[in-house]
């Protein structure tokens, strides 16, 4: 017979946030404090309102604040395991990602395939690996969220008031500027300077997420700006002044011109054509931050290096330039 864990005790709990934790997302909060909990019963927790936050039902990604009460229904827990530790050739490489570091923030080029928060059959992501390479860390928080498949600049606070100065800039949206660098299908037109489509979140039957314009959807704006032409492709800048999720990937392809590489909201035979011409991954790179310092009110900007992967890419298309 298998050996079976050992469950600990199972009671109510309630839990009031501290100014440390105070900015956090729930949905975070709760998986830091329930390790050994799987995420999917997490979810369902907060799906069915067992978890209230001030007596509240409360959706997943509401913001604590401090003195918030968090109370959680009866949970059973399995008895830890001993915990995973990533490769030192993982660490290693998001050491290496690192290009501006602070006491207050550390900003990554973070790679293509990182996933920004373990899970999803990942057991690691950026947190988890910034964790193991600075294990005395008191706080290591997402700024914001990067997909899977995109490179580039990703904020990390590592004090609480940089998290809620960030998060501040992020709300107004036009005090924090975010460029983006993508290749996208077709001779993207030069007036061409601005998609302005409300965004929808849906999910499917089975469980994906996507992203559909939709009149009813939040109002959201990208501005682009031609950077060079190939044979049957553009690179383009690509400015988002709203902060929807894959907002640059949809209104790209509403603009009929969808991101090379994007299995989401692509089209498969472009992409195919262009994977026999080295772009084997979505064409998508974070380039760069432009926001004033909290405490100067000097200007940050931090660049990150296009990957190796897309620049060989762009060699291999300059040789079939239109």
């Amino acid at each position: 017979m298998s050996e079976t864990l050992k469950l600990t005790k199972s009671v109510v709990e309630q839990w009031v946030v501290t100014d440390q934790q105070a900015g956090q997302r729930l949905d975070n909060y709760l998986v830091t404090r329930l390790k050994s909990v799987p995420k999917s019963h997490i979810y369902r927790l907060l799906r069915t309102g067992q978890v209230r936050v001030n007596g509240r039902r409360v959706k997943p990604d509401y913001r604590l604040q401090e003195h918030d009460t968090v109370r959680v229904p009866p949970v059973r827990r399995d008895a830890p395991e001993a915990p995973k530790t990533p490769s030192h050739g993982l660490v290693a490489v998001i050491a290496d990602a690192i290009i501006y570091d602070t006491p207050a923030l550390l900003i990554i080029n973070k790679p293509s395939g990182v996933a920004v928060h373990g899970g999803s059959g990942l057991s690691f992501g950026v947190i988890e690996l910034l964790r193991t390479l600075y294990p005395n860390a008191p706080l290591l928080e997402l700024v914001h969220r990067l997909d899977r498949d995109t490179s580039g600049c990703l904020m990390i606070a590592r004090k609480r008031s940089m998290l809620r100065y960030l998060h501040d800039l992020l709300r107004n949206e036009h005090d924090i500027e975010k460029t983006y660098v993508a290749l996208v299908a077709g001779r993207w037109p030069e007036r061409k300077r601005e998609v302005s489509a409300a965004l929808r979140k849906n999910t499917l039957r089975s469980g994906e997420r996507v992203v559909r314009v939709d009149d009813e959807g939040r109002e959201s704006r990208t501005e682009f700006r031609v950077l060079e032409k190939f044979a049957g492709a553009t690179l383009v800048q690509a400015t988002p002044k709203t902060g929807r999720t894959h907002q640059i990937r949809v209104h790209a392809a509403h603009a009929g011109h969808p991101i090379i590489g994007d299995e989401k909201y692509g089209v498969d035979t472009v992409n195919a054509e262009f994977r026999q011409l080295g772009v084997r991954r979505l064409f998508l790179h974070a380039a760069s931050l432009r926001f004033a310092d909290p405490t100067t009110g000097h200007e940050i900007k931090v660049e990150a290096p296009m990957p190796a992967d897309l620049d060989d890419s762009l060699k291999s298309l300059r040789g079939k330039k239109a």
